[in-house]
C-alpha cells in the first residue's frame, strides 16, 4: 500500500510558488528564505506516538524565552525516578517531536534506565514559531542543569549537530549517538533548496546572512565545525542509512574522516525517519550505551 504523503498544504504550495517568485522577485524570495529556514514544520502526530506521550510523565520549563514540553519515562512511573538515577536523554531532529523515540523506550527502561525528552523550541508541544540550533543549545543545558548527566545522549538528524555543538561548549556529555545527524554545510543549505526548489544564488544570500547577522560563516554552525573543537575525546557512534534521501550517508563519512574515533553503523533500506524505529538499530544503541567506554 501506498504511503499517504503527510505534507503539510503550505510547504506543497512553498514548493510550487517558490521558485516562480524568484524569477521575478528574487530579493523578496531570498528574505523569505530565511524566514523558512529557521520555522521548522509541525506535522501531524500519529497515533503510536501519542500512546507513548499517553504513559510519560510530562513536565515544562522556561528556556530560549519559551516554554518547552519535555517527559520523562520511568521504570516506576506511578514513584517516578530517585533524584540521581541513570537516564538517557533523547533529543529530536527539525520539525521532529520527542515521541519519535517510542520504539527507544520500552527496551532502555527494562535496561534500568529511565528517558528524558523534550519537544524543542517551536516543535511539538513547546511554544514558538522560530528557532535555530543556538535556541536548541540552550534547551539541551537547562534541562541537564535540571536533571543531572545523562549517561548517554541519542539524537537524531539536526538533534545530533546541537548536541554537539553544546559539547563544544562544555556540555558534560558521557556518549552520543547521532542517528541520520547532517554535517556538511553546503549539503544542509542544498536540502532545503531542493525542499522548496531554490536555486544557488538563494544559497548564496542565505549564507551572506548569516555572516553578516551572527558574525560567523555557515560553517561554524555545523557539526564538522563543532566535533573538531570538542574540548575533551568523546565516545559517538554514527547510525546512518545508504539510502537516506534527505541527509546522505556522506555526511556521517565525512564526520569520521575528522573524528576517526566515532563508530559508524551504517544501514539499508531504512531512510531518514523509519531507522528511529528498527530493531536492530535499537539493539546496537543499547549495546553502546551500557558497553563500557574505552575513550
Amino acid at each position: 500500500m501506498k504511503k499517504k504523503d503527510q505534507t503539510p498544504a503550505l510547504l506543497k504550495f512553498v514548493r510550487w510558488a517558490y521558485p516562480r517568485v524568484e524569477k521575478v522577485a528574487p530579493g523578496l524570495a531570498h528574505r523569505y528564505f530565511v524566514r523558512l529556514f529557521f520555522r521548522p514544520v509541525r506535522y501531524p502526530v500519529p497515533e503510536k506516538e501519542k500512546k507513548a506521550e499517553s504513559f510519560a510523565q510530562p513536565f515544562t520549563f522556561a528556556a530560549a524565552g519559551k516554554r518547552i514540553q519535555a517527559y520523562t519515562w520511568s521504570p516506576t512511573p506511578v514513584a517516578g525516578p530517585p533524584a540521581g538515577s541513570p537516564y538517557v536523554l533523547v533529543v529530536h531532529g527539525w520539525s521532529g517531536r520527542a515521541t519519535q523515540f517510542r520504539r527507544f523506550i520500552k527496551p532502555l527502561l527494562a535496561k534500568g534506565y529511565s528517558v528524558i525528552g523534550f519537544d524543542g523550541p517551536a516543535h511539538g508541544h513547546s511554544q514558538g514559531t522560530t528557532t535555530h540550533i543556538v535556541e536548541f543549545e540552550e534547551t539541551l543545558q537547562k534541562i541537564i542543569a535540571l536533571k543531572g548527566i545523562p549517561e548517554a545522549i541519542i539524537a537524531h538528524s539536526f538533534g545530533g549537530g546541537a548536541v554537539l555543538m553544546a559539547a563544544m561548549h562544555g556540555l558534560p556529555v558521557k556518549k552520543l549517538i547521532n542517528i541520520a545527524s547532517p554535517t556538511i554545510g553546503d549539503e544542509i543549505i542544498q536540502t532545503y533548496l531542493r525542499a522548496i526548489q531554490g536555486s544557488p544564488a538563494t544559497g548564496t544570500f542565505f549564507k551572506a546572512y548569516v555572516l553578516r547577522t551572527y558574525g560567523k560563516p555557515f560553517d561554524e554552525f555545523t557539526a564538522l565545525h563543532f566535533i573538531r573543537h570538542l574540548p575533551a575525546p568523546l565516545p559517538l557512534m554514527l547510525v546512518h542509512d545508504a539510502g537516506d534521501r534527505e541527509v546522505s550517508l556522506a555526511h556521517a563519512e565525512a564526520l569520521v574522516r575528522v573524528y576517526p574515533a566515532a563508530r559508524l553503523l551504517r544501514t539499508e533500506g531504512l531512510g531518514h525517519t523509519r531507522i528511529l524505529k528498527d530493531d536492530e538499530v535499537i539493539r546496537a544503541c543499547e549495546t553502546f550505551i551500557t558497553t563500557p567506554s574505552s575513550q
